[in-house]
Protein backbone atom coordinates (compact mmCIF):
# COMPACT_ATOMS: atom_id res chain seq x y z
CA UNK A 1 0.00 0.00 0.00
CA UNK A 2 1.22 3.49 -0.84
CA UNK A 3 0.28 6.38 1.40
CA UNK A 4 0.82 10.07 0.67
CA UNK A 5 0.94 12.62 3.46
CA UNK A 6 1.06 16.25 2.29
CA UNK A 7 3.44 18.53 4.22
CA UNK A 8 0.50 20.56 5.50
CA UNK A 9 -0.97 17.39 6.98
CA UNK A 10 2.36 16.41 8.59
CA UNK A 11 2.22 19.71 10.47
CA UNK A 12 -1.36 19.02 11.53
CA UNK A 13 -0.50 15.51 12.67
CA UNK A 14 2.51 16.58 14.75
CA UNK A 15 1.34 19.89 16.22
CA UNK A 16 -1.76 21.74 17.18
CA UNK A 17 -0.50 24.84 15.36
CA UNK A 18 -2.31 26.03 12.27
CA UNK A 19 -1.18 29.03 10.24
CA UNK A 20 -3.25 30.94 7.71
CA UNK A 21 -1.80 33.63 5.46
CA UNK A 22 -3.28 35.89 2.80
CA UNK A 23 -2.78 34.81 -0.80
CA UNK A 24 0.82 35.42 -2.01
CA UNK A 25 2.02 36.45 1.48
CA UNK A 26 4.23 33.39 2.00
CA UNK A 27 5.77 33.82 -1.46
CA UNK A 28 6.66 37.41 -0.64
CA UNK A 29 8.04 36.44 2.77
CA UNK A 30 10.10 33.66 1.18
CA UNK A 31 11.53 36.12 -1.36
CA UNK A 32 12.31 38.62 1.38
CA UNK A 33 13.96 35.88 3.46
CA UNK A 34 16.10 34.77 0.51
CA UNK A 35 17.34 38.34 0.08
CA UNK A 36 17.69 39.13 3.79
CA UNK A 37 19.10 35.68 4.68
CA UNK A 38 17.13 35.83 7.91
CA UNK A 39 17.00 32.10 8.58
CA UNK A 40 20.62 31.23 7.81
CA UNK A 41 22.43 29.02 10.34
CA UNK A 42 24.42 31.98 11.66
CA UNK A 43 21.10 33.62 12.63
CA UNK A 44 18.82 30.77 13.76
CA UNK A 45 21.26 27.88 14.14
CA UNK A 46 21.86 24.75 12.04
CA UNK A 47 18.37 23.31 12.34
CA UNK A 48 19.17 19.76 11.19
CA UNK A 49 21.85 19.51 13.90
CA UNK A 50 19.69 21.17 16.54
CA UNK A 51 16.72 18.83 16.04
CA UNK A 52 19.09 15.85 16.42
CA UNK A 53 20.62 17.38 19.54
CA UNK A 54 17.13 17.96 20.97
CA UNK A 55 16.20 14.29 20.51
CA UNK A 56 12.73 13.06 21.41
CA UNK A 57 10.05 15.29 22.81
CA UNK A 58 6.87 17.13 22.03
CA UNK A 59 6.46 20.23 19.92
CA UNK A 60 6.01 22.28 23.11
CA UNK A 61 9.25 20.86 24.53
CA UNK A 62 11.11 21.55 21.27
CA UNK A 63 9.78 25.12 21.23
CA UNK A 64 11.01 25.76 24.78
CA UNK A 65 14.35 23.98 24.21
CA UNK A 66 15.07 25.88 20.99
CA UNK A 67 14.11 29.31 22.36
CA UNK A 68 16.14 28.71 25.52
CA UNK A 69 19.24 27.92 23.45
CA UNK A 70 18.65 30.67 20.88
CA UNK A 71 16.72 33.39 22.72
CA UNK A 72 17.26 36.14 20.13
CA UNK A 73 17.06 34.06 16.94
CA UNK A 74 13.35 34.44 16.10
CA UNK A 75 13.39 38.20 16.73
CA UNK A 76 16.64 38.72 14.77
CA UNK A 77 15.32 36.74 11.81
CA UNK A 78 11.98 38.57 11.99
CA UNK A 79 13.67 41.98 11.94
CA UNK A 80 15.89 41.07 8.98
CA UNK A 81 13.01 39.70 6.91
CA UNK A 82 10.64 42.51 7.84
CA UNK A 83 13.21 45.16 6.82
CA UNK A 84 13.43 43.44 3.44
CA UNK A 85 9.61 43.35 3.18
CA UNK A 86 9.61 47.12 3.69
CA UNK A 87 12.21 47.53 0.92
CA UNK A 88 10.14 45.30 -1.37
CA UNK A 89 7.05 47.43 -0.68
CA UNK A 90 8.92 50.55 -1.81
CA UNK A 91 10.26 48.77 -4.88
CA UNK A 92 6.87 47.35 -5.84
CA UNK A 93 5.46 50.88 -5.91
CA UNK A 94 7.96 51.81 -8.64
CA UNK A 95 7.03 48.92 -10.93
CA UNK A 96 4.75 49.85 -13.82
CA UNK A 97 3.66 48.07 -16.98
CA UNK A 98 6.49 49.58 -19.02
CA UNK A 99 9.07 48.25 -16.55
CA UNK A 100 7.46 44.78 -16.67
CA UNK A 101 7.58 44.87 -20.49
CA UNK A 102 11.30 45.80 -20.41
CA UNK A 103 12.01 43.02 -17.90
CA UNK A 104 10.13 40.45 -20.01
CA UNK A 105 12.01 41.57 -23.13
CA UNK A 106 15.34 41.32 -21.32
CA UNK A 107 14.46 37.85 -19.98
CA UNK A 108 13.03 36.40 -23.18
CA UNK A 109 15.19 38.06 -25.81
CA UNK A 110 18.43 39.35 -24.32
CA UNK A 111 19.16 36.81 -21.57
CA UNK A 112 18.15 33.89 -23.79
CA UNK A 113 20.48 35.11 -26.53
CA UNK A 114 23.37 35.76 -24.15
CA UNK A 115 22.79 32.57 -22.20
CA UNK A 116 22.88 30.42 -25.29
CA UNK A 117 25.55 32.38 -27.18
CA UNK A 118 28.01 32.86 -24.31
CA UNK A 119 30.78 31.06 -26.25
CA UNK A 120 31.13 34.15 -28.39
CA UNK A 121 31.48 36.29 -25.26
CA UNK A 122 34.31 33.99 -24.11
CA UNK A 123 36.07 34.30 -27.46
CA UNK A 124 35.58 38.07 -27.47
CA UNK A 125 36.97 38.49 -23.93
CA UNK A 126 40.05 36.32 -24.53
CA UNK A 127 40.72 38.07 -27.86
CA UNK A 128 40.47 41.39 -26.04
CA UNK A 129 42.96 40.17 -23.41
CA UNK A 130 45.33 38.99 -26.15
CA UNK A 131 44.79 42.16 -28.21
CA UNK A 132 43.61 40.06 -31.11
CA UNK A 133 40.47 39.45 -33.10
CA UNK A 134 38.17 36.43 -32.97
CA UNK A 135 35.56 34.62 -34.98
CA UNK A 136 33.16 31.76 -34.49
CA UNK A 137 33.85 28.49 -36.29
CA UNK A 138 32.07 27.51 -39.49
CA UNK A 139 29.94 24.34 -39.48
CA UNK A 140 32.81 22.47 -41.15
CA UNK A 141 35.24 23.64 -38.47
CA UNK A 142 32.76 22.76 -35.72
CA UNK A 143 32.71 19.19 -37.08
CA UNK A 144 36.45 19.09 -36.28
CA UNK A 145 35.89 20.13 -32.66
CA UNK A 146 36.70 23.80 -33.25
CA UNK A 147 34.37 26.37 -31.69
CA UNK A 148 36.16 29.51 -32.80
CA UNK A 149 39.40 31.29 -33.50
CA UNK A 150 41.45 33.76 -31.49
CA UNK A 151 43.51 35.47 -34.17
CA UNK A 152 44.46 32.57 -36.43
CA UNK A 153 44.50 29.97 -33.64
CA UNK A 154 41.61 27.52 -33.50
CA UNK A 155 40.16 26.79 -30.05
CA UNK A 156 37.55 24.53 -28.51
CA UNK A 157 35.29 25.71 -25.67
CA UNK A 158 34.17 23.10 -23.14
CA UNK A 159 32.57 23.09 -19.69
CA UNK A 160 34.97 22.54 -16.79
CA UNK A 161 33.31 19.15 -16.18
CA UNK A 162 34.76 18.02 -19.53
CA UNK A 163 38.14 17.67 -17.78
CA UNK A 164 36.90 15.03 -15.38
CA UNK A 165 34.96 12.87 -17.81
CA UNK A 166 36.40 9.37 -17.78
CA UNK A 167 36.05 8.47 -21.40
CA UNK A 168 36.01 11.35 -23.84
CA UNK A 169 34.19 10.50 -27.06
CA UNK A 170 36.51 12.72 -29.06
CA UNK A 171 40.12 13.78 -29.16
CA UNK A 172 40.53 17.51 -29.69
CA UNK A 173 43.77 18.65 -31.30
CA UNK A 174 43.35 22.37 -30.58
CA UNK A 175 43.73 24.32 -27.32
CA UNK A 176 40.71 23.98 -25.06
CA UNK A 177 39.13 26.87 -23.19
CA UNK A 178 37.30 25.62 -20.10
CA UNK A 179 34.39 27.47 -18.55
CA UNK A 180 32.29 27.15 -15.43
CA UNK A 181 28.95 28.91 -15.86
CA UNK A 182 27.83 30.18 -12.48
CA UNK A 183 24.72 32.10 -11.50
CA UNK A 184 26.34 35.53 -11.78
CA UNK A 185 29.39 34.95 -13.98
CA UNK A 186 31.31 32.66 -16.30
CA UNK A 187 34.70 31.55 -14.97
CA UNK A 188 37.06 30.85 -17.87
CA UNK A 189 40.38 28.97 -17.85
CA UNK A 190 42.77 28.74 -20.77
CA UNK A 191 46.46 28.16 -21.32
CA UNK A 192 47.73 29.16 -24.75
Amino acid sequence: MRLRIPNSEVQELLTDKSFEYPKYATQIMNLANQNAQGTRPNIVGQMSDLIQEFGAGSMIEWDAWYKNGHPEAIETATERVYRMIELLKVSIQTINKDMVRKWIEELVVVKTYCGLKFQEAILCKIAEEKQSDYRLASPEEEAQGIDGFIGNSPVSIKPITYRIMNELPEHIEVPIIYYDKKKSEIVVEYNF
